[in-house]
Formats: C-alpha cells, structure tokens, sequence
C-alpha cells in the first residue's frame, strides 16, 4: 500500500477532531443544531490552517444519511465518499484555476438542478479571490438568492481582494493562525498513534517552523522522520530547518551581558557552522528577549520551559529593563533588514555588534546583581532644566519653553563608582528628590515609578516615597530593588525605599510639577503670539485668528 502523508491521512473528519478555531466551530454546531443555516459562508485565514477541511465536514454535516446534524456519522456511504472525495453533490472549485466567467456560468447553471444523492448541493470555491471581476458579477445574484437546496463554502487566504457586494452576502468566519502549543500537541498526538520515538526539543522546533499553520507543520514532520530515518531528534531537526539550539542565543545574549566582543563573535561564529536561517537566529533571540523582559516586569512570571528558568532569571538581573528592549528593538529591526545586507552572517552580524555598540553600560566587569545599579550610573547627567523664557522673536513668532528640558547626553565608555558630582541636599539632610531622579538616571519604567512620587522624609537608611493609589500598581519587585540600588549609586551610600499610599502626593510629584511647568510655558506661549504687534496688526487688517492648537512653546 501507498504512503499517505501524515496531513492527509490525519486530516480531521469531525469537528471535534479539529485543532483550534473553537469560535468558527461553535457558530457552525448551534447553526446546524437549530436549522438556522446561512447559504453561504466564507472562511478566511492563512494556509493550513483548516479552511477547506471545516468546508468539508460542514458538507458532511449537511447531508449524512443518519440526519443533519454537526456530527456526522462518518461511516454511511455519504460520509465515506465526501472524506474520499468523491460525493457527487460537493463540487471543488479551485478559483486559481478556473477564473474566468464562463467557469462561474457552469456553476449558476448546474445549481438550479437538484442534488443526486444528498438534501443539499454544496460548492466549496478555493482560493475565491482569485475570481476575475467578471465572474464576481456573474456570481453575485445566485450567490444572493441560491436555490433552496444549495450553499456555497467560499475559503480564501486574501479575503481583501474581495469585493464587498461578495462580502456582505456571506457570513464570514476568521480562522485564526495556530499557536505553537497547538501544533505540538497534535505532533505528540500523532506521534504516538505511529509509534515514533521523539525528543521534544524536535517537537518545539518544528511547531516554531510551522508558523502558525498545521498542515506545514506536519509536512515538516514528514521531512523530519525521513530525515531522521523513523525517528525523530532535536539536531536532525535543527540541521534540517537551518535553526540553532537555544543554548547557543543565550551564549549570545550572555557575551551581550558581559560587554565581551571577543566572546560574542566566538558564539557568531559557532551559530554559524550549523548554516542557520539567521533570520530564525534572530526570531529566537527576540523570544528570549521577550521571557526576560516578562520575568522582570512581571511579579510571579516563570517560563513554561523550566530548563531554562535559571539562565533566563541569571540575565534578568544582568540587563537593565530598558536595555531589553533595545535589544528586542535590534533584534526585529535587524531580522527586516537582513535582506539589505551584503549576505546573510553580516546582517546577522552587525545586528548583535548594533546592540554591543548602544550597550549602555560599555565599561564591563561589574558583578551581576551590581550591573542594573551601574548601568545608570555610567551615563551622563542630564543638563538641568531651562528656568526662565527667552524673549519673544516677532521675526518668527517662537516663544521658549520654561518647562522642557534639553535631552540627556549620549551614553558614555566610563565606569565611575561614585557619582560624579554630589547630590544637592537641603538643610535635614535630604537629597532633592527632582535632581535625584537625574543623578540616578531613572529612565523608562523606573522613571515613571519615580516621577509619580513624592519624597515625605527619611526614616534611618530608609527614604519614604508616597504614591496616590492609582499609582501603587508600580511599586512591584524587581522595580523597586533596581531603583534602590540606582538611587544608592547616586547618593554614595547604601539606602531602602518604602513608598506609602496617599491621595495628596498627586500634586507634590515631579510628574505633577512638570505637568504645570508645561502648562504654564503652554500659556505664556499664547499670551506672547496674542500681544506680538504683528499677530495683531494681521487681526485688525485681514480679520485673521490665531489657531489656539498651533501654538507651540520654543524649545531649546
């Protein structure tokens, strides 16, 4: 007997049998149960991920010899012949074949007879947006007001082509790409109905290859057992898809950690003896970029791959959170690029010294839990803060900001331990708490955190932030322990923070004093265009008006 691939030959025959797409089955069971079916439907999504066989068993559902019903029987000779493919009344159309109208004239003429065998004559189009715009017209008044004993099944992958008379003559259904976790558990499934040994290292890398789509999926499967010769095993996997181990990105983002060229192209050049897809390196890369960003910022998040828990936890606390998403940013900028580049290892390539280049924290050597604390530490202070509006130029109608503040200086190669210059303190003992926040260049989340608390006073080594209540969902670990340590750099000296919950700390916030800063720049900027000699002599002799909206305060 002949080999039948394994997405044919597990192709599902009843909707409880399909993977996924539970909304589109859930519609199409309470349709069937209650008689209340449309007489067409369109099904859309990418390939493989069940258009054609929901058609089918929809087909199938329609006209079992056992009664309408959305579970077919699947062994009278209706069932048998529709999963064989050859039922008289379910006519195949593949639209990229057939495009012209005089394909679509034999349709319409053939619906009006009556089915030969079934209660109902069903026409599954594929591909129906490749329909020329002929045959859409052609189709439309049948596709409106069918005879009563037929329906059309419409799938398409591009359902944007078509046009709208065609759409709002359908009911339309959305099947959803395949989450990895899907597709491996159909693999295991299968799998073990086979009796093929597997390791599920392989199983994870060919649902990541699948993309969304089962039937891919499982064609690689059938690459990967041939390959493999009967068995299945994770470096035969990644040798055939051109991928790497995951071992071998976290040595990438380790040498990343370390600040260490020389460390990070020893792993460029061993990803590289596998042949990979560098842009799957790359994929990959922003997958752990993700996890490690998920532990930081998320309280009580551990990966559903307990193997890597460890090594995942060890860089959270060697990567600042806002580094993290630098890298992703490289990452996936770096995997659309990569077809600029002269080859694929140099695009590779470049993406990685790109985030070796912006690494904020270039001196190296700090210990790990030390290295979120010095990263702010080894950039450069920001200017402070513009205090006073510059005259107004009537030439050009600028007014200066009194509120914006330049940009921080670019990142630094120093790696000073103690802050370069003392933090401004009043007369108890405490430190400014808006100058603070720029010695210890709390940025991103941090800032945010920062920016939205009000400094009540100092309790011993412990500083006292009050935060409104609608705020307090910041104050979570690790946040908090990486802004201790930032602040501590900063001061010189070893401090821990306890933030409180108080409605008043609204308006005694750096958030809230720049707010009002900005409003204020915001109000002398229009007062200033109103009273400019020229803005008026306009309004007196041309009956102009200012736009409120378009006034702008000058920044520095």
């Amino acid at each position: 007997m002949s080999y039948q691939v394994l997405a044919r030959k597990w192709r599902p025959r009843k909707f409880a049998e399909l993977v996924g797409q539970e909304h589109v089955v859930r519609a199409l069971t309470n349709a069937l149960d209650t008689g209340r079916m449309h007489h067409a439907y369109l099904f859309t999504g990418t390939r493989g991920v069940g258009k054609t066989t929901i058609a089918r068993i929809f087909a199938k559902s329609l006209n079992c010899e056992r009664g309408e019903s959305a579970d077919p029987c699947g062994e009278c000779a209706v069932c048998t012949a529709v999963d064989a493919g050859r039922f008289v009344d379910l006519l195949e159309i593949d639209a990229a074949s057939n495009t012209g109208v005089d394909d679509v004239r034999e349709v319409i003429e053939n619906a009006q007879y009556a089915p030969a065998r079934g209660r109902f004559k069903v026409y599954l189009v594929d591909e129906v947006h490749m329909l020329s715009k002929p045959a859409f017209n052609a189709l439309l008044k049948t596709l409106e007001e069918p005879p009563p004993h037929v329906k059309f099944l419409l799938a398409t992958t591009d359902p944007q082509k078509l046009p709208v008379t065609v759409l709002s003559r359908c009911l339309k259904f959305n099947l959803k790409r395949l989450l990895p976790e899907q597709i491996s558990g159909q693999m295991r499934h299968i799998l073990g109905a086979e009796n093929i040994p597997y390791e599920d290292a392989a199983i994870a890398e060919l649902a990541r290859g699948a993309d969304g789509s089962l039937r891919d999926g499982l064609s690689l499967l059938d690459q990967a057992i041939a390959y493999g010769g009967g068995s299945l095993r994770a470096d035969d996997v990644r040798a055939m898809l051109g991928s790497v181990a995951r071992g071998q990105v976290m040595g990438v983002l380790q040498a990343l950690a370390e600040g260490n060229g020389e460390t990070l192209m020893v792993e460029c050049t061993r990803i590289a003896s596998f042949s990979p897809d560098f842009g799957g390196v790359l994929d990959d890369l922003a997958s752990v970029l993700h996890r490690i960003q998920l532990m930081q910022l998320v309280p009580g998040y551990r990966p559903d791959d307990e193997g890597d828990n460890s090594a995942l936890a060890a860089l959270a606390q060697q990567f600042a959170p806002e580094d993290v998403q630098l890298y992703y940013q490289i990452a996936t900028t770096g995997r659309r690029d990569l077809s600029l580049a002269p080859d694929a290892r140099t695009g590779f390539e470049m993406a990685l010294l790109r985030m070796l280049a912006f690494r904020p924290d270039a001196g190296g050597g700090a210990p790990a839990a030390e290295r979120p604390a010095t990263a702010g530490a080894q950039r450069a202070p920001a200017p402070t803060p513009a205090r006073a509006a510059a005259p107004v130029a009537n030439e050009r109608m600028h007014v200066s900001s009194v509120a914006e503040a330049p940009r921080a200086a670019p990142p630094v190669a120093a790696a000073p331990v103690a802050p370069r210059e003392p933090v401004a303190r009043d007369a108890a003992g405490l430190p400014h708490w808006d100058s603070l926040i720029e010695q210890a260049n709390l940025r991103g989340p941090l800032g945010q955190l920062a920016q939205n608390a009000a400094l009540r006073g100092r309790e011993g080594a412990t500083l006292v932030l009050a935060l409104q209540p609608a705020h307090m969902h910041l104050a979570v670990e690790p946040m908090v322990s990486q802004m201790e340590e930032r602040i501590s750099q900063a001061l010189g000296e070893r401090v821990k923070l306890r933030f409180t919950e108080e409605r008043a700390a609204a308006a005694e916030t750096p958030a809230a004093r720049a707010a009002n800063a900005r409003e204020a720049a915001q109000s002398a900027a229009e007062q200033a265009i109103d009273e400019d000699p020229l803005v008026q002599s306009l309004k007196r002799e041309f009956g102009a008006r200012v736009v409120p909206q378009s006034i702008k305060p000058f920044e520095n």
